[in-house]
Parts: C-alpha cells; sequence; structure tokens
C-alpha cells in the first residue's frame, strides 16, 4: 500500500510517502515567516501551502498514485479518537473552526489530491481527540467546562508501540503519557480510551517551553485587568509567549538543561519546577486510573534531554515502570493508521455520525 502524509505545522509542511509500514521519501517545507506574515487567518495560506505542495511533489518526481493521502488531524469539535474519513462536514468545520492552527490546513489540502488522484482520504487522531469521563469535565464555575485538546496521535502512537514491546495490545493497558514538547500534555489512556488529560493548548496543567499552565485563578483574574496586557497579550501568554519562554527568553530546552547542569541555579530551579509540575499532573493520572498504571510513557522532544529525564525519575519512579520514547514521530502514526485502514485492522469512522452520537450521550 502506497500512502501519503500530509503534516503542516507552524513554520513548515512536512510531506512523507510509505509503502505499508516503510518510509520511502520525506520532504518539509519551510515557510518563512515574512511570507506568513502577509496572511492574517489561517485559511488564507491554504492556496500557498497547496501550491507548495504540488511544486514539491511534482520536482521530485513522486508518482502521485497513492492508495490513500491522510493528514493531520486539525481542530474540529470534539470526537472520539481514530481514524475518520475526510468529508464535506469536515472540510466545513474546518473552515470554520473556532480555533486557528495550521493543522486544519491539512484535511483540505489532503482531500483535494485525493480528488485528483481517485483514492481516498483520510485523518486520525486529531488534537482534539475527545474520551473524557464526565467528571473529569467539571469545574466549580457552571460556565466552564474542561476540554480535551492534547498530542492525541503521538500519544496513541508511542502507546501502541509499548504494548506491542511487550506483547500486550493497547487495549489491554492503563498506561500515562508524558508529551513534552512546546506544550505539555500528561494523559491516562485506560484500555484504549484517553479518560483524562489536561487542556495543553490554553492553560492548563504544567507550564511548558512556550505555555504557561495553570495559573492561580484570582491572580489570573487581576492581571487581566489591571491594564497592563491587552485581551490578545493575555491570550499569547497563556500560549505562544508564556512559559520557559516568558521567564528565559527562549524554549530550547537542550540549551536550558546545558546552562542547568553547568550549575546556573536560575536555569535549574525553572527546568526542575516545570519538571515537577509534569511529575504532579503524573500522578494526578494515576489517581485517574485508580492507582493501577502499568507504564509511564514519557515522549516529545524533552525527552531528548537525560538532564531532564533524570530530574522525572526523582519524583515518579516506584509510580510504575518508565519507558522512554523520544521525540514524535507523526508521520509513521498518521501512516499506520491509514495502513490498519486499507488492510481492515482499524475502523474507519465517519465525523458526522460520531458528533450525533457524542450529542446523545450528553442528552441522555
Amino acid at each position: 500500500m502506497k500512502i501519503l502524509v500530509i503534516n503542516p505545522g507552524s513554520t513548515s509542511t512536512k510531506l512523507a510517502v510509505y509503502e505499508n509500514e516503510l518510509p520511502k521519501w520525506r520532504e518539509s517545507i519551510y515557510h518563512p515567516a515574512e511570507q506568513l506574515a502577509e496572511f492574517h487567518h489561517i485559511n488564507e495560506q491554504y492556496d500557498y501551502r497547496m501550491s507548495h505542495v504540488m511544486r514539491v511533489l511534482e520536482q521530485s518526481g513522486v508518482p502521485l498514485d497513492f492508495d490513500a493521502i491522510i493528514a493531520r488531524g486539525g481542530l474540529l469539535k470534539p470526537i472520539p479518537g481514530g481514524v475518520y474519513r475526510i468529508d464535506e462536514q469536515v472540510k466545513h468545520d474546518l473552515w470554520h473552526a473556532e480555533m486557528e492552527h495550521a493543522s486544519n490546513l491539512g484535511a483540505l489540502i489532503a482531500d483535494e489530491l485525493a480528488q485528483k488522484i481517485g483514492c481516498p482520504s483520510f485523518i486520525a487522531d486529531p488534537v482534539v481527540t475527545d474520551e473524557l469521563r464526565d467528571i473529569a469535565r467539571i469545574t466549580g464555575i457552571p460556565e466552564i467546562s474542561r476540554i480535551s485538546i492534547f498530542h492525541a496521535l503521538n500519544s496513541r502512537a508511542v502507546s501502541r508501540r509499548y504494548a506491542s514491546q511487550i506483547r500486550k495490545t493497547y487495549e489491554e493497558l492503563d498506561l500515562i503519557v508524558a508529551h513534552m514538547g512546546g506544550g505539555i500534555s500528561v494523559s491516562a489512556h485506560h484500555r484504549g480510551k484517553v479518560v483524562d488529560v489536561n487542556n495543553a493548548l490554553n492553560g492548563d496543567g504544567p507550564f511548558s517551553p512556550e505555555r504557561a499552565g495553570t495559573i492561580p485563578a484570582r491572580q489570573l483574574v487581576d492581571l487581566c485587568f489591571d491594564g497592563k496586557y491587552s485581551y490578545a497579550e493575555m491570550r499569547k501568554l497563556l500560549n505562544g509567549k508564556g512559559g520557559l519562554l516568558a521567564h528565559l527568553g527562549t524554549t530550547d530546552v537542550q540549551t536550558i538543561a546545558r546552562w542547568a547542569h553547568a550549575g546556573n541555579k536560575k536555569h535549574q530551579l525553572l527546568l526542575e519546577a516545570m519538571l515537577y509540575a509534569v511529575a504532579k499532573q503524573i500522578g494526578a493520572m494515576h489517581v485517574a486510573l485508580h492507582g493501577h498504571t502499568d507504564a509511564i510513557i514519557l515522549t516529545g522532544g524533552v525527552a531528548y534531554s537525560n538532564y531532564c529525564i533524570s530530574l522525572l525519575r526523582e519524583w515518579i519512579e516506584g509510580l510504575a515502570p518508565i519507558a522512554v520514547f523520544p521525540g514524535e514521530d507523526e508521520m509513521g502514526a498518521l501512516a499506520m493508521n491509514a495502513l490498519g485502514v486499507l488492510e481492515g485492522k482499524l475502523p474507519l469512522k465517519t465525523y458526522a455520525c460520531e458528533l450525533e452520537k457524542k450529542q446523545g450521550r450528553q442528552n441522555e
């Protein structure tokens, strides 16, 4: 099976061709900041990115004869995890998504290409994957519910890898996955469902290299109204200009770790504080799994740092076995999801049907 994978990020669009599980070709298209600055909304980048994708495929001599095209899922309405066919409802909700992110363009580009070629197009485990228990949604303010936005694709992929290594299935295990990148999500996986997780995008859970995480509520309200920051600036503090960036002026954890290892007290304190917050979130997810965790999986870019992993181990050693999968292989995870559908090993879901089921459960 020949599969094209498309993964738009904030400053790049990654492409890959897989034959079954083997990567045969990869390319990352870099989008300079000065070019992206010409666009005021993410949707306006569609033609720009589409033309770059077509040009790179043509210049690379990649034949357009795929069995399927799969893209990173965008900020759709909350749905359970899985593989979804890209249809008109998916495209409509991405064009009109409440939150902007480059991943919203992935399914749109994939479907246009698929229609030209005559093959199916999919998305898998989008960041809005929502399988939370009802009790995990409730807060002390009726107008505010917790929502599920996290690194669903990589978290589920490394969970399946770990399960395979110990000759089990993902659906047999209770796992905690700490994905530590620009944002940090810590998810509780109970028998194949993510029953609890912090909102890794909009101010919940541990602070991260560029995100603020949970902030003391009264102090946050006071800061919002003291006139120092505008509404847009406050949102940026929560996501984009918070975390380590706000304290140290950089999101480069490897560099921060080198300074900390060399004895810089400020870098040591802030890195330890971030990992302490991650450890506390892992402890909370251990409770969400009723104190029974088969393994804790540490993944994402921060997991490349032995210094960081050592600090984190000091807090969580003893809770459960620890497995480390540095980085993330979103391209491989997407390809494996597409292959699973093509081979009949994974079900293909319909977005509108899952939304109807979800609404029905909420109305019960």
